[in-house]
């Protein structure tokens, strides 16, 4: 059993983000991360979303820190990794779109004044 964190080198919405998996079962990081107060809509398919600012709390927690490559081969090699478009079970109690999120929607272009231009 072992709970892997890659540091929070990932942007997105204005923070840093870290990857929490397990290499031996989905059903183990839903616990581990149930246990310590991770929301299920941070699951994303293989991994919960992890902000910076929780990456010390979850080492605290028995988070194995690891590069960003060695999490990826060890979820493949474990046969947990996941493309965007497969599906895995949501959280006990949680909807089953979260297990797997649809691919990002591409924003349509703006124009001069703001407006949406036409498709």
């Amino acid at each position: 059993m072992a709970i892997l964190i890659d540091p929070p080198h990932t942007p997105g919405h204005g923070r840093d983000w870290s990857h929490l998996v397990s290499d031996t079962s989905i059903d183990e990081l839903h616990e581990f991360a149930r246990r310590h107060g991770l929301p299920a809509r941070g699951f994303d398919g293989d991994h919960y979303d992890v902000p910076a600012e929780l990456y010390d709390r979850m080492l605290e927690s028995g988070a194995i820190p690891v590069s960003n490559k060695e999490l990826v081969a060890r979820l493949a090699a474990a046969g947990l990794r996941r493309r965007r478009s497969a599906t895995l079970r949501a959280p006990a109690g949680e909807p089953a779109h979260l297990a797997a999120r649809a691919p990002a929607r591409r924003h349509r272009r703006r124009g001069r004044a703001g407006r949406a231009d036409s498709p």
